[in-house]
């Protein structure tokens, strides 16, 4: 456990460094937006917002189906199917901002038909045009950040992202002043080429190297089975992410209804900015597990799998409550550093206190998606998401809000219950993973599809757990992970293996 422990945590801090500097980076650029005027401030924000909503959040969300494969495929040893991985991923996200770029072209008549002005729905397409560019950047670079971790390299993602981000306020001090909000919508997707550019060299380099993985080829060896496998996959990693997303956006949308909703507004939008702090944390926490968990599923190791699970699980739930603490510690400091009127700074120290306990149901939620995405089965979570989100969570909210009175308060608790119900059942759902089953699965994806491998495996694997102490038994395929037949019958009970027919040949 401790081993294990050592490993999540080398992968884990990069890629927590690497998403807070994605923070930092909506903070800078926001201040610039600022300092161009109220119009520029306003139009841009929404601006940003449509595109997270219905870009970014479907790019990032189609790129986790390649967590399962590229994770299983590293375990298993399959440089091929990485590579080919890699290039699919990358083509579906090109096809993809087609329909995305129509919506932005066409965001001002969307916008104006929502009711938001003129004026600021004219300066919000302008800024998405401009940002056009970086759907095809972002087409690169997610893929390239899901191949690395996929390895359990996140050094140099954290590097690219940290110079990214350095160079990042330089250029938009030089185009803000030069091109206004055009510069500034520029000055995004500039520093993301740069990281992507980063990246890219990276891989090149180190993979062409003697003995590295780039010679096993497999670039442009792609088939049918191939591309329906990450649509597969894909389809619910997109929802699952989008439908997350869009929940919080629905929630702000409902909170600009409420009674002093200018106050209300101003109250969620600071109370989500710390959110959105834990949330880089949390984001890699999953990341974390499912890379964790689908190496070792892919290496067909179900014990070391199952201990990755459980250890996730377990740092998950510590860190959110820590988080809560860092939260309500927070929470009397933080409202004055967006505001300084007396009813949102009251508002926000009551309002963090409630967020607090959400975070706790929070990171134990995102690490179990992280698990279920790991065993290459994302519509749990999806299935999960749809039902606490849509099902329960926001029309609980709006019977709370609206019908009860209790204004955010009661949005807020409906975000609970529904996150709780979607815990509650992903738990569960990972309590039952029958993980030698998985393994199974998980080599037939990585050895793409054989079934012979697979069945020899399985007739080891069944050796070993009924091996007695002190003997050996020969199998080239599987390591035995067991050194006593106590531990055998624990592990069938535990990783649910089948029991041994007695009529097999041990050898």
């Amino acid at each position: 456990m401790l081993s294990e422990l050592k490993i999540q945590r080398g992968l884990a801090l990069p890629l927590v460094a690497m998403n807070l500097t994605w923070f930092v980076k909506v903070a800078v650029t926001t201040a610039f937006l600022g300092r161009l005027g109220e119009l520029q401030l306003a139009g841009g924000t929404l601006g940003f917002t449509f595109a997270n909503v219905t870009g970014f959040s479907v790019l990032n969300g189609l790129c986790g189906a390649m967590e399962p494969i590229c994770g299983q495929a590293f375990g298993a040893k399959n440089f091929r199917l990485l590579h080919k991985t890699l290039l699919m991923a990358i083509i579906l996200l090109l096809l993809t901002t087609l329909p995305v770029s129509f919506l932005w072209l066409n965001v001002d008549k969307i916008l104006i038909h929502f009711g938001q002005k003129e004026d600021i729905s004219a300066v919000a397409k302008t800024y998405l045009f401009y940002l056009l560019p970086d759907l095809v950047v972002t087409s690169l670079l997610c893929p390239l950040k899901a191949y690395l971790s996929s390895q359990s390299i996140t050094i140099p993602i954290m590097f690219s992202s940290a110079l990214a981000l350095a160079l990042h306020i330089p250029i938009n001090i030089f185009l803000a002043k030069a091109k206004g909000i055009e510069g500034v919508s520029m000055a995004i997707w500039i520093s993301d080429l740069i990281a992507a550019i980063l990246l890219v060299l990276y891989v090149v380099v180190k993979e062409n190297r003697k003995g590295e993985k780039w010679n096993e080829g497999g670039w442009w060896d792609q088939r049918v089975e191939d591309l329906l496998r990450l649509l597969k996959l894909s389809g619910p990693c997109c929802l699952t992410t989008c439908l997350e997303w869009w929940c919080y956006e629905i929630l702000v949308l409902l909170t600009g209804r409420l009674q002093n909703a200018k106050q209300a507004v101003g109250v969620i939008a600071i109370v989500l900015n710390f959110d959105y702090l834990l949330y880089s944390v949390m984001l890699s926490l999953a990341t974390c597990a499912s890379t964790r968990l689908s190496n070792e599923l892919g290496a067909n190791r179900p014990v070391a799998a199952y201990q990755s699970a459980y250890v996730s699980l377990a740092v998950s739930t510590i860190s959110g409550c820590f988080g809560a603490l860092i939260m309500v510690g927070a929470r009397g400091v933080w409202a004055p550093l967006f505001s300084h009127e007396k009813g949102i700074i009251t508002g926000v120290k009551r309002m963090m206190l409630l967020m607090a306990v959400i975070e706790v149901v929070n990171f134990p939620l995102a690490v179990c998606g992280g698990i279920v995405r790991g065993t290459a089965r994302p519509w749990l979570a999806m299935y999960a998401n749809l039902g606490g989100f849509y099902l329960l969570a926001l029309p609980l909210g709006v019977v709370l809000a609206f019908k009860a009175a209790l204004g955010l308060s009661g949005l807020l608790i409906g975000l609970l219950v529904g996150m709780a119900t979607c815990l509650a059942l992903l738990l569960v759902m990972v309590v039952r993973i029958k993980w030698h089953e998985e393994a199974d699965k998980a080599h037939i994806l990585a050895s793409d599809g054989n079934l012979e491998t697979v069945n020899k495996t399985r007739i080891c694997r069944m050796q070993q757990l009924y091996r007695d102490a002190g003997e050996q038994w020969s199998c080239s395929y599987v390591h035995s992970e067991y050194s006593s037949k106590k531990q055998a019958k624990q592990g069938s009970k535990v990783l649910g293996f089948p029991t041994c027919p007695a009529k097999l040949t041990l050898h």
